[in-house]
């Protein structure tokens, strides 16, 4: 990891004279108030593309490219949006020049912190959660927490994609549990941290329930998760959005879609004016479209070729879409408070053995980066980690190991209790971040997120 020496989306650098003060930011960095987030005092609703220019065949870090970044941060202003979703990036490059314009044009990142070598194996969850493993996303934490911009951090990204899959849910929730206690031992800024479920209708609530069940020390910030279900032509309630908004609507941490965007037929976005308007966001928090650069699973706004980008039909369709679609005037109906979810217990489609008070235990010897911090990052050329760990299950309690933000090491039982607070902003501030995919496979399912849905 290098170092940044200074917050890269501040409006001017702090002069090297201690005499001068700090400029005034750039860009306000966003919180979780309730089941909402908020820039100061002001809602904020994801209105964001995925991007992820070459796709699952050229997994790079577009951030990392100056060029192209500037290139393509003059679509993302033409477009109206505030936040772009990044799959990958390389934690031993130098992103200050891309964070920089992009908090300048007013664009957060939503940053998925894991790459095909440091991740979660699904078909070996156990030996592939190591220390090995944390110190590359530590890594990834440290470096980007020191953005005003960066949003939030993705803990992973559809790990599970089926019943039989679920068993991979501790794992996920554990890793939220060591990262939320690397930001509070390290002094880093608070920063939401989720997951980013697929369109998998059978066990979607049950993962959502289980990242916001439980000791707040493992809670989840938000919950995203994908949907494809409108397909224009639709509505509200052909597509079943009315059952999903109903169904969440006691949740108490944001939720958002991490994609959307079906193109089986021609794309109109009409899905934008029920996203934004008040019968969905009291519950939801708007969302990010599926994807940015035309790539193999034909889901793209835009063609790349060098410096040269070309508006697809998509394009405008969503620019007047967004530009037709104001945020509503006031909170939007979030709500202020709420309580921790009720862990799911074992059934056909949740398949997990741990009880809602139990995780894996933190990795031997990962505790000492809470205190020495990660060091630099192994970049995505690294050996990779997914074979480092110990095939023997340890189990703890749900908080056991972890920090919170008062330096505390919960108890067996978790520490705190249950939260009755909504979200992470009610509670002690103690964010966290995760594993992006469980191997290489669920990389290219990720970038490959809408063609699994045809």
């Amino acid at each position: 990891m290098k170092t940044f020496a200074i917050a890269a989306a501040l409006a001017a650098s702090v002069a090297a004279s201690p005499s001068v003060a700090v400029q005034k930011r750039a860009i306000t960095p966003v919180t979780v108030k309730g089941n909402a987030f908020f820039a100061g005092n002001d809602r904020f609703y994801i209105r964001g593309v995925d991007y992820q220019p070459g796709g699952a065949s050229d997994a790079k870090d577009p951030i990392a490219d100056k060029d192209g970044c500037m290139r393509d941060i003059a679509k993302f202003k033409e477009l109206g949006i505030n936040t772009v979703r990044i799959y990958t990036v390389d934690n031993s490059a130098n992103h200050d020049d891309c964070m920089n314009a992009l908090a300048d044009a007013g664009i957060y990142l939503a940053l998925d912190l894991n790459t095909p070598k440091y991740s979660l194996n699904r078909a070996d969850p156990q030996i592939s959660y190591n220390k090995v493993y944390l110190q590359s996303i530590f890594a990834t934490v440290e470096m980007f927490a020191k953005y005003d911009n960066t949003l939030l951090f993705f803990s992973a990204n559809e790990v599970i994609n089926d019943d039989k899959t679920t068993n991979c849910a501790p794992y996920v929730k554990a890793v939220t549990r060591d990262i939320k206690s690397y930001m509070n031992a390290r002094g880093l800024r608070n920063i939401p941290v989720g997951y980013s479920a697929a369109d998998v209708e059978s066990n979607r609530y049950e993962m959502a329930a289980y990242m916001n069940c439980g000791p707040d020390a493992a809670r989840s910030d938000f919950f995203a998760f994908n949907d494809y279900s409108w397909c224009d032509p639709s509505s509200y309630t052909i597509s079943g959005w009315d059952q999903k908004v109903a169904k969440f609507g006691n949740y108490s941490i944001p939720i958002f879609l991490s994609e959307y965007g079906c193109n089986k037929n021609d794309r109109k976005f009409e899905e934008v004016a029920s996203l934004y308007s008040t019968d969905m966001t009291g519950v939801y928090s708007g969302g990010l479209v599926y994807e940015y650069s035309q790539e193999d699973s034909n889901y793209g706004l835009v063609e790349i070729s060098g410096s040269t980008v070309t508006e697809r039909s998509d394009f405008g369709a969503l620019k007047s879409a967004f530009a037709g679609t104001k945020n509503p005037t006031g909170d939007g109906g979030y709500k202020k408070s709420g309580d921790a979810s009720e862990c799911p217990a074992k059934s056909n489609t949740w398949d997990v053995t741990m009880s809602g008070d139990e995780l894996p235990a933190v990795p031997e010897g990962a505790s000492d980066l809470f205190k020495k911090g990660a060091g630099s990052g192994p970049g995505l050329k690294g050996s990779g980690s997914q074979e480092s760990g110990s095939s023997s299950t340890n189990v703890a309690g749900a908080g056991d190991g972890a920090v919170t933000s008062g330096g505390v090491v919960p108890s067996s039982t978790g520490g705190a209790s249950p939260s009755k607070g909504a979200a992470a902003s009610v509670r002690p501030l103690e964010f966290s971040m995760a594993p992006f995919v469980c191997g290489a496979v669920v990389l290219v399912s990720s970038l490959l997120g809408g063609a699994l849905v045809l």
